[in-house]
């Protein structure tokens, strides 16, 4: 199924005689494999609306993601929450869509300074199970009332609602980019270094660590960049390397997309810990080869396919939260993908699941 208008995705809802997958444009293969026909939301495509002067943007679900940032670029503005292209990683084809990123929350590096993409959310029109239209929220901040549906269905994998529209803020693009790189540090040093930065009044907007090179990234008007540059390698960067414009901009997107990790054998985990955090989960576990990002508070690992019990005990004596973002499907069929709620928490998923999907159609089992 490919509806091409909101009307017609909610009768393909509504007239659903058995589980439904949803999909975008394919691309994030995540979580258990659900059984069920296929609906895809591609077929409704398109900028709906667009004012540059109140930066926000209105697009239908499966408009690709590729165009929501052309239009942007064209007035000289950006999604301000990066999202992640996750076919490198997950050896996928496709197309990203706008839709799909707000379902799953992708959110790059500049959430430590911009917040995540259900930050930039502003408003959404999604289906639900019983396939009624429901919409929440609008074009600016204050116009969430009741229910925030708008910060519920970002994250939610299309287990509460199928989405056909998105409302967002967006951001201009700075003027210029510097990377501040320090070489041939471990991980312990390489986040004392990132939290420093953070730590300083300088606006950091990225803040990450790959590869043994801890990287600091600063945007903005020229000036600004240029004196918040000598700032730090005064004091918080001493001694580290500047890059500037596209080699800058080509190191986030390594870091945003996990290129390191890219074609290679291997399980890959993302894991949410505090950032003190990530170099200690990194030795508990025989240091694995690692990415860390929002100043160490973000760990991608690649890992051995048979080692989830390990991760998932490690990262509980944290307190930590993981995703098993790629693994084989026999793997992820075991229902070990999603970080295991608290019985509260999962009580409340399960109340919400029932509001909002009663018959259970949409992407069953996918998040466990």
């Amino acid at each position: 199924m490919r509806p091409e208008t909101e009307a017609a995705l909610a009768e393909n809802v509504k007239s659903a005689e058995g589980p439904l997958r949803i999909v975008g444009g394919g691309t994030r293969d995540i979580g258990a494999p659900v059984e069920g026909a296929v609906l895809s939301v591609a077929g409704l495509s398109g900028v709906t609306l667009y004012e540059p002067g109140a930066l926000t943007v209105v697009a239908q679900a499966g408009t690709p993601l590729a165009e929501v940032e052309a239009a942007l670029a064209a007035e000289g503005q950006r999604l301000a929450f990066e999202p992640m292209d996750h076919r490198g990683l997950l050896g996928t084809e496709g197309t990203p869509t706008i839709g799909g990123a707000v379902a799953a929350n992708v959110s790059g590096p500049r959430r430590i300074q911009a917040g995540a993409c259900r930050d930039s959310l502003l408003g959404v029109r999604f289906v639900d199970g019983m396939g009624r239209v429901l919409k929440n929220g609008g074009r600016v901040m204050k116009n969430v009332t009741g229910y925030d549906l708008v910060k519920l269905m970002a994250g939610s994998w299309g287990t509460l609602g199928v989405l056909s529209e998105v409302s967002l803020k967006v951001q201009a693009i700075p003027e210029a980019e510097a990377t501040l790189v320090g070489r041939g540090m471990d991980a312990v040093g390489g986040v004392k270094a990132l939290s420093a930065a953070l730590g300083s009044p300088y606006d950091v907007s990225g803040a990450a660590m790959s590869g043994g090179a801890a990287m600091v990234r600063l945007e903005g008007l020229g000036d600004s960049v240029s004196y918040r540059v000598k700032r730090l390698l005064a004091a918080e960067c001493a001694g580290w390397d500047v890059v500037e414009g596209e080699v800058s901009a080509a190191l986030w997107r390594g870091v945003r997309d996990v290129t390191p990790f890219a074609g290679r054998d291997g399980a890959v985990w993302r894991v949410s810990v505090k950032p003190s955090d990530g170099p200690k989960l990194i030795a508990a576990l025989g240091g694995p080869e690692a990415i860390l990002d929002w100043g160490g508070g973000l760990v991608w690992m690649l890992m051995e396919e048979a080692e989830v019990a390990r991760v998932r005990a490690e990262v509980a004596r944290l307190g930590g939260h993981a995703t098993l973002v790629r693994a084989p499907e026999a793997v992820r069929a075991k229902g070990a993908v999603f970080q295991p709620e608290p019985a509260p928490i999962e009580a409340i998923s399960r109340g919400l699941r029932a509001k909002f999907d009663p018959r259970g159609i949409l992407n069953p089992g996918l998040m466990g």
